[in-house]
């Protein structure tokens, strides 16, 4: 596969992803919010505070997708290892864990808020796990690539 043909795809990916999420949080999360507060009043404070948090936590989220696709458009140009990405990567791990501990401070707040529920803290724990993985994997890749991107310029100024 080309450069460019995995470029693409590569942004055909991220744009789903974009949508996917557009839908997720302008629909899905609204919708099953109201669902849960008809069926159940007692929690109806709970919705705005809820959906702000979420609205919050999808900020980093769509900076990630920005970043990766700098590094989908640097990869079109046949600049796959190249310090720029290096630092797209590390910006994508800073941005996977700040938000993983936004969300998990943001679930203790509203616990302590009378506003979430112990159950759903525990689940929204598998969120932030899965968040510090995409960080520590970003953070990874960001070494890899920086050792390349350095091996690459030394070939390149050897004959």
């Amino acid at each position: 596969m080309s450069q460019k043909s995995l470029s693409r795809w590569m942004k055909g990916v991220i744009a789903g992803f974009a949508l996917c999420g557009i839908l997720v949080y302008a629909w899905i999360f609204p919708f099953i919010g109201k669902e849960i507060v008809s069926a159940n009043p007692e929690c109806a404070d709970w919705y705005a505070p809820w959906l702000a948090v979420l609205w919050i936590f999808a900020v980093p989220c769509y900076l990630v997708l920005y970043f990766a696709w700098k590094i989908a458009a640097e990869i079109g140009k046949d600049h796959s290892f190249s310090m720029e990405n290096a630092g797209y990567l590390k910006h994508i791990s800073q941005l996977a864990f700040l938000d993983s501990g936004y969300f998990f401070i943001a679930n203790i707040v509203l616990l302590l808020c009378s506003k979430n529920h112990p159950g759903v803290l525990l689940a929204s724990l598998l969120v932030d796990f899965i968040g510090a993985s995409i960080g520590i994997a970003a953070a990874v890749l960001s070494h890899l690539v920086q050792k390349a991107a350095k091996l690459q310029m030394e070939n390149d100024l050897t004959i």
